[in-house]
């Protein structure tokens, strides 16, 4: 089996409406094909540290920039609905029918929508970490300060949200070891220590690549407070939804109502903080692999 090395290396497609697309991949080449949505202020490279697990598993692990974020071509006014879409050309240029997916934070809502979308090529998802619709009642304020913020600000202001995350690219360039000490030092104990075993540089470096277009930053945020177009009751495939017991940015009680509302889901709630994924992700991929449903 030839050895898979993570790196920053990025490929790409040419979409039918003519944007770009790009993608890494990660794990055996061969393997089994797992689909990752990556987070908020990520991008593809926010799976980069699953690499050896992903080999070990047997996991061809495909981790997509959405549009405006990496080398993607922006999208403006988009839906969280219409990246199943973009996700579906990419697959099929890698011949890949049937799959598992994953996703992240606000990956998660993101997966949410592909299993919802392709029901007879999705076996199993991974919502980790990730929020309720944000349209529904009360949803939005329980947000941590800088999501509200950073949605604020995008949607009312987007010269300014420009300008932040332009900084936050430059700073992550420029100073990478102190910029990830200073992420790591607004988070909680758990997730801090997350990044203090991966590597303040490694995290600047995915921080700086999420970043490198800020305009599609601000699209980021303005999608994530849209309609997703379906709720959590609708999505027919299994589910496992992870959450960590001691994550403080995610709303505590969000793992578990996601887990009451996805029909027949499996929650699992472990020790870890809101980069939980970094603890488990063998975990995942052999939950992932599992059975799926028969179509």
């Amino acid at each position: 089996m030839p050895e898979y090395v993570a790196d920053e290396a990025y490929h790409v497609v040419r979409l039918r409406d003519g944007r770009q697309l790009s993608y890494a991949q990660y794990g055996d080449p061969d393997g089994f094909p797992i689909l990752n949505a990556h987070g908020g202020l990520a991008c593809r490279l926010d799976v980069a540290g699953a690499a050896a697990a992903a080999q070990l598993c047997g996991v061809r692990l495909v981790s997509p920039d959405r549009p405006g974020v990496g080398h993607s071509d922006p999208q403006p006014g988009r839906t969280i609905l219409d990246w199943t879409r973009d996700v579906t050309e990419l697959l099929d240029r890698l011949d890949v029918d049937r799959f598992a997916l994953m996703g992240w934070s606000l990956g998660g809502q993101y997966a949410a929508a592909v299993g919802y979308a392709l029901p007879r090529r999705v076996t199993r998802a991974a919502i980790i970490a990730g929020a309720i619709p944000l349209t529904e009642p009360g949803a939005f304020d329980r947000l941590p300060a800088i999501d509200r913020n950073y949605i604020r600000m995008s949607r009312h202001a987007p010269w300014a949200a420009r300008l932040c995350f332009h900084a936050m690219g430059l700073a992550a360039k420029h100073a990478p070891r102190l910029y990830g000490w200073l992420a790591a030092r607004d988070l909680g104990t758990a997730d801090a220590a997350v990044l203090r075993a991966d590597g303040f540089t490694k995290f600047a470096s995915m921080s700086q690549e999420a970043v490198r277009q800020p305009q599609g930053v601000v699209e980021e945020y303005r999608a994530m407070v849209r309609p997703w177009g379906f709720t959590p009751e609708d999505i027919p495939v299994p589910v496992d939804v992870w959450g960590g017991m001691d994550d403080q940015l995610l709303d505590p009680s969000w793992p578990g109502e996601l887990a009451r509302r996805i029909p027949g889901a499996t929650l699992h709630l472990q020790a870890g903080g809101h980069f939980l994924a970094h603890l488990y992700y063998r975990d995942i991929f052999e939950s992932l692999r599992g059975p799926g449903p028969s179509h």
